[in-house]
């Protein structure tokens, strides 16, 4: 469905699970967990079958960011993290919803993060996943070359210095393989996805090259689950632990998955949810590893 969230502006939304769900004499409200999806220019089909497993312990609220996927076109001039971040405040006003539980996935970390520093009381729990607070782009560069070799490393180096159509087909071709060992870029979520490149584009040739979101980050007064791959190689690993270092105590929590990738579920589903169930139920604030094929139990 499209929601109006001010005049002339329509995000698209689906909704998955009840709200409101019978316990005995009385009827029990569920969180609301808000899914935002990586890109920029992606849609939010890539949490689309796997995150239908939550639908029992949260209403799960899916949505395209303004501009991309279903939702209305806008122009270039709004694709910016300040609006995407009020957007969520927006989106939330518009479908009833308070303190949503918010997760970021990459670009959507991106948002997420300004979202807590620019609405800092406004979710309960916010999850950032497979994200990164600035461009690091010598940390990418080394994990790409640590992954891929010199040929990924050279396809990297040139996107990011030169976002456009001919060196994002090389970077398809030498770069995106390596952000999971599951490749979904190859898989039906993948190829169903409605991709806007020139937000993309747009985006890593202008807001990403100079964006700082750690300051942000001391406004933070909820609880915030920080998700990391220690095998991504485009918000590697460095990236999550200056996000949690940043991140005031007691509110912080790093989990990183040793045999991960770029989005841990994509990888690791089990332990993943696991701990996104865990982590809507409440949480302790402490760094954890996840090794390769272990749940959290």
């Amino acid at each position: 469905m499209l929601i109006a969230i001010e005049p002339q502006v329509r995000l698209y939304v689906d909704i998955e699970g009840c709200g409101l769900v019978p316990d005995g004499p009385a009827m029990r409200e569920k969180p609301t967990l808000l899914l935002m999806h990586g890109g920029p220019g992606f849609d939010h089909s890539s949490f689309k079958p796997l995150f239908s497993q939550l639908a029992d312990v949260a209403q799960i609220v899916y949505y395209d960011h303004r501009g991309h996927g279903r939702s209305d076109r806008r122009p270039a001039a709004e694709w910016t993290l300040d609006t995407f971040a009020d957007d969520i405040v927006r989106l939330c006003d518009a479908l009833g919803i308070v303190q949503p539980v918010v997760l970021g996935q990459s670009f959507g970390g991106f948002v997420a993060q300004r979202y807590l520093a620019r609405h800092p009381g406004h979710a309960s729990r916010v999850v950032l996943s497979s994200t990164a607070p600035h461009m690091g782009l010598e940390r990418k560069l080394a994990m790409f070359e640590r992954l891929g070799g010199g040929a990924a490393r050279d396809a990297a180096e040139a996107f990011w210095n030169d976002p456009g159509p001919r060196t994002w087909a090389a970077y398809e071709i030498h770069c995106r393989p390596l952000y999971n060992r599951i490749r979904p870029r190859s898989d039906e979520a993948s190829r169903r996805a409605i991709f806007t490149p020139e937000i993309l584009y747009a985006s890593a040739a202008g807001e990403q090259r100079t964006m700082n979101l750690l300051p942000g980050l001391a406004a933070v007064r909820c609880p915030v689950l920080v998700m990391a791959g220690e095998l991504d190689p485009v918000t590697p690993l460095g990236d999550a632990r200056d996000i949690a270092a940043a991140i005031p105590a007691p509110w912080g929590r790093l989990v990183t998955f040793a045999g991960a990738g770029h989005g841990v579920w994509r990888d690791e589903p089990e332990a993943a949810l696991s701990l996104l169930r865990e982590f809507i139920a409440g949480a302790a604030s402490v760094e954890t590893n996840i090794a390769p094929g272990r749940a959290i139990r």
